[in-house]
């Protein structure tokens, strides 16, 4: 049988019990907030330091300006990665609620696709007028290329080397589509995505190349034979 003391004790317990649950709560909350806290921050000093190595090659000698390159790079960096990741948990949820509904699913993700270039291609255009205000036309330019790992050039280069024969024409060409590549590659969420970008626009040229009558597996094997022969 509970005694007095015992049922005094019980009727504290369950006064006390919101109480405790309310605080846990708060914990969870507060523990959850720092964790997304931690991340942002990390996140930040990634995206600072990958554009202070962009603008460390500019020659850029005013301080004012250094900080305000510095903050356009950041804060793009910063909104392809909001967009790509808003897009990326909508689209999480379509696939889970569609079902056997893959048409209207797949219908809907294209709808977020469509949406996310429209903003991406504003963005873009945003950010190169920013930093047009603040660089000169090569500076930007420098700036593109370090954003998408120099693969125009290294791209382009590796077309020379590979197929000896190039026209021009042909050069200016595959030096065109090669530039189209790396507006888009700008906007890509990550480096994958950069440099899958840039495997389209390969394929693009290619296709071009065998129409002009080159066998690009042909050419390919010998540019390979022509690398051996020069590391021997």
């Amino acid at each position: 049988m509970l005694t007095i003391k015992d049922r005094d004790l019980i009727k504290k317990m369950k006064k006390l019990l919101p109480l405790v649950f309310v605080l846990m709560l708060v914990a969870i909350v507060s523990r959850a907030q720092n964790a997304d806290a931690d991340k942002a921050a990390q996140y930040t000093k990634v995206i600072t330091g990958r554009a202070d190595k962009i603008v460390a090659k500019l020659g850029i000698t005013d301080s004012a300006k250094y900080k305000r390159v510095l903050a356009i790079i950041v804060d793009q960096y910063r909104g392809i990665n909001d967009i790509h990741d808003a897009r990326n948990a909508q689209a999480k949820v379509i696939k889970e609620q569609a079902g056997d509904d893959k048409a209207s699913a797949t219908a809907k993700i294209k709808a977020l696709d469509d949406e996310l270039e429209l903003k991406a291609n504003n963005m873009h255009y945003v950010y190169i007028g920013k930093l047009g205000a603040e660089l000169d036309v090569n500076k930007v330019e420098k700036v593109k290329d370090e954003m998408t790992y120099d693969l125009v050039r290294i791209t382009y280069n590796a077309y020379l080397a590979e197929v000896l024969t190039l026209t021009e024409l042909q050069k200016l060409q595959i030096k065109a589509w090669l530039i189209e590549a790396r507006e888009h590659a700008i906007d890509a969420e990550s480096s994958d995505k950069k440099h899958a970008v840039f495997g389209k626009y390969k394929g693009r040229i290619n296709n071009y190349l065998s129409a002009q009558g080159y066998d690009m597996k042909k050419e390919g094997e010998e540019w390979q034979k022509r690398i051996k022969a020069a590391a021997n």
